[in-house]
């Protein structure tokens, strides 16, 4: 080693400035003093080397540490991060505005369990602050306002920043009238009525292009603002407005109430009206008892009336049903043939107008004990008329044969008989022809508006069947009505004849010793009577107009 270093780690001992002392080598020269004394170079000094003793002041890279700054272990410095040492304020989320009385929710977006909350309300009440952060703020006068600090024990933070929220007065919402449905033609009148008298500007919304402003009235202007009419300087008193839609729709009004002065925010919707815009304009009828099925009215007439049309709408055109009085079987001292059905006559899109008509409901014939039955009563409906069901043919002892009636069906025949014909053509059907097999006299069947009545048959010996009625779905339901009444017999053989059966639609079996009506307002036919047991037939059906109008 040359003689001017010096290897520090083989130092034992090294004497402190100013301090006497000796360095010895480890092999034990004494190089403290000398001519050859050798220069030690601390710079090379090895900081590892330092085993022991401490460091009194030091130059550690560049800057100074001190209570917010570090020496990191690449030599650089590093600030010391504080950590928090207060709650962060509360974050309120919810309308700010609340009607007169009112109460709004409002939430503390930022809630933690970790925090109580302390709210001072004014000119309002304030609920606790739930675990989902909500809490409920209660308007009671004036002008609503409240505080909210967050505070907590456990954490060691201060108190947060206090925050105040101040709330406006809301409107209340405006009513709104509800005008009939109309067409694009015609003109719609909304009338906006204030509920408070705080505010200036009242807004109408059809939530739609679709309509010309017209005009107002009722104190004030209006005018068309976008897809809205805003009507001001109304004072006390409450807009009209009429607008006319231009467009085949429903469509959803709505009105606001605000204040343009800023006191007061605008008030919520009102109650939608719903209001249907169709060029189709529905007649306007009264009269009998009115049912409805859909868009139509169904005015029923069980008896006499009148049918008034005040209106008639867009298409004056109605569907009818015109059914007369069903006629009555043959009785007396002989069997009789059963009734023809009242005349049935129904169709669609019949011209009407605006005018009153007077209905005539036919009545059902009485019962007869004395041969033939009777005819039963003419139906009308303006031009419209349906004739009676023809009776029951029929013979009275030490009298003459009396032949089934003619009518809107015809009535079937009885002893020696002539069934009756449907006359006019095309409200119904003949009646049936009897039969007399040896011992036995068996009637024929009135005639239904379906189909003719049954003749009598001889074997096996059953009495004619009336014939069927229609069925028709005017009211809405599908009824049967307008069936004929079935032959009576009279048998002096062992065995028994069968009577004639009802026609579907009101009509009434041949009497086999009881006498029955045939069903009101079907117009149906009585059967024909039994001999003796009691000769006597039943009331035939009384008849029914119905009409249908599109009144929507």
């Amino acid at each position: 080693m040359p003689l001017n270093q010096v290897d520090i780690s083989m130092m034992q001992d090294i004497p402190a400035p100013g301090v006497s002392g000796k360095i010895i080598i480890s092999d034990g020269t004494d190089w403290t003093s000398g001519e050859n004394a050798p220069i030690v170079d601390l710079s090379q000094l090895s900081a590892s080397n330092l085993t022991t003793g401490t460091v009194a002041t030091a130059r550690l890279g560049t800057g100074t540490a001190d209570s917010t700054k570090f020496l990191r272990g690449d030599n650089t410095w590093q600030v010391v991060a504080m950590g928090a040492t207060q709650l962060d304020s509360p974050v309120i989320t919810g309308t700010l505005s609340v009607t007169s009385g009112g109460e709004v929710t409002h939430t503390v977006a930022n809630w933690s369990d970790d925090a109580s909350y302390t709210i001072t309300p004014t000119n309002c009440t304030a609920g606790s602050v739930n675990a989902s952060g909500e809490f409920v703020i209660t308007h009671t006068s004036g002008s609503p306002s409240y505080t909210i600090v967050a505070t907590t024990s456990s954490l060691g933070l201060a108190d947060s920043n206090t925050v105040t929220k101040n709330l406006v007065m809301q409107l209340t919402a405006p009513t709104l009238s509800s005008p009939a449905d109309v067409g694009t033609s015609v003109d719609v009148t909304y009338t906006i009525t204030s509920t408070t008298a705080d505010d200036d500007k009242l807004i109408l919304d059809p939530n739609t292009a679709n309509f010309t402003y017209q005009s107002v009235s009722g104190g004030g202007t209006a005018s068309k603002v976008g897809n809205t009419v805003e009507c001001v300087g109304f004072g006390a008193n409450n807009p009209v407005v009429i607008i006319r839609f231009t467009a085949e729709a429903t469509y959803s009004v709505t009105a606001q109430a605000l204040d343009t002065g800023g006191t007061y925010g605008a008030s919520a919707l009102s109650s939608a009206d719903s209001i249907a815009i169709s060029d189709f304009e529905g007649m306007v009828s009264t009269g009998g008892t009115i049912t409805t099925d859909g868009d139509y009215k169904v005015h029923t007439f069980n008896d006499s009336g009148d049918f008034a049309i005040s209106d008639v709408g867009s298409n004056a055109v109605v569907e009818y049903l015109v059914i007369a009085g069903g006629g009555s079987g043959g009785g007396g001292t002989y069997y009789g043939g059963g009734a023809g059905a009242g005349g049935y006559r129904t169709a669609t899109n019949f011209s009407v107008s605006a005018t009153t008509y007077t209905i005539t409901v036919g009545a059902g014939a009485s019962s007869s004990s004395s041969g033939g039955g009777a005819n039963g009563s003419n139906s009308t409906f303006s031009s419209i008329t349906s004739t009676g069901g023809g009776s029951g043919g029929g013979r009275t002892l030490g009298a003459g044969v009396v032949d089934g009636g003619n009518g809107g069906s015809g009535g079937g025949s009885g002893f020696m008989s002539v069934a009756g014909a449907a006359s006019p053509a095309g409200q119904g059907n003949a009646g049936g022809s009897a039969a007399n097999p040896t011992g036995t006299q068996l009637g024929g069947g009135g005639g239904g508006a379906g189909s003719a009545g049954v003749s009598a048959q001889a074997s096996p010996m059953v009495a004619g069947a009336g014939g069927s009625g229609l069925y028709s779905s005017i009211t809405g339901s599908s009824v049967p009505r307008g069936g004929g009444g079935g032959g009576g017999y009279y048998y002096e053989t062992t065995a028994v004849p069968t009577t004639g059966a009802a026609g579907v639609g009101g009509g009434t079996a041949g009497h086999n010793g009881a006498t029955s009506n045939a069903t009101a307002n079907t117009g149906g036919g009585s059967g024909g009577a039994e001999r003796f047991s009691p000769a006597t037939s039943g009331n035939g059906g009384s008849g029914v107009v119905i009409i249908r109008v599109k009144f929507q």
